[in-house]
C-alpha cells in the first residue's frame, strides 16, 4: 500500500508540474474527522441539461448516491448524517460546489431525498470520511 501511495503522490507532482492538474486543499474532516454543516440539493427536473458532465467528466445522474464538494477529492466516499433524523447515506465526490460558502455539501436530489424531504431544500448534516 505504501508503495501505491508514493506511486500516486508521485504522478500527481508530476501532473501538477506539467499544468494538466490543479490542487485540491485536502480540508481538516477529510482525515476522519467530522463536520456539521449545511447541506443543499441539485438536479431538479429542468435544472440540468441532459448529458451534462459533473466536474470530474461523468455524467450527472441525479439519482445516483453523489455529491459536490467544494475541497474533498473527487471519489472519496463520505458519510452523510441529518442531524434532525439519523437518516444518513454514503456518496461519492464527483462535482465542485456548492456555490454558497454557506454550505459544505450540494447531494444530488436522490441522495437529498434518502436522508430529507426535498421540498426542504437546505437540512443540517454531518460529514464523516468513510473512504479516502
Amino acid at each position: 500500500m505504501k508503495t501505491v501511495k508514493k506511486i500516486s503522490a508521485a504522478l500527481a507532482t508530476a501532473a501538477l508540474t506539467a499544468g494538466l492538474a490543479t490542487a485540491v486543499a485536502v480540508p481538516a474532516h477529510a482525515d476522519g474527522g467530522v463536520q456539521t454543516c449545511t447541506a443543499s440539493w441539485y438536479g431538479a427536473p429542468g435544472e440540468i441539461a441532459p448529458g451534462s458532465t459533473t466536474a470530474n467528466g461523468e455524467v450527472f445522474d441525479a439519482e445516483a448516491m453523489a455529491a459536490a464538494s467544494p475541497d474533498l477529492p473527487f471519489g472519496t466516499q463520505v458519510r452523510v448524517t441529518n442531524t434532525d433524523n439519523g437518516q444518513s447515506v454514503t456518496v461519492r465526490i464527483n462535482d465542485r460546489g456548492p456555490r454558497d460558502p454557506s454550505r459544505c455539501i450540494d447531494l444530488t436530489r436522490g441522495a437529498f431525498s434518502r436522508i430529507a424531504d426535498t421540498d426542504k431544500g437546505l437540512t443540517e448534516v454531518t460529514l464523516e470520511v468513510v473512504d479516502n
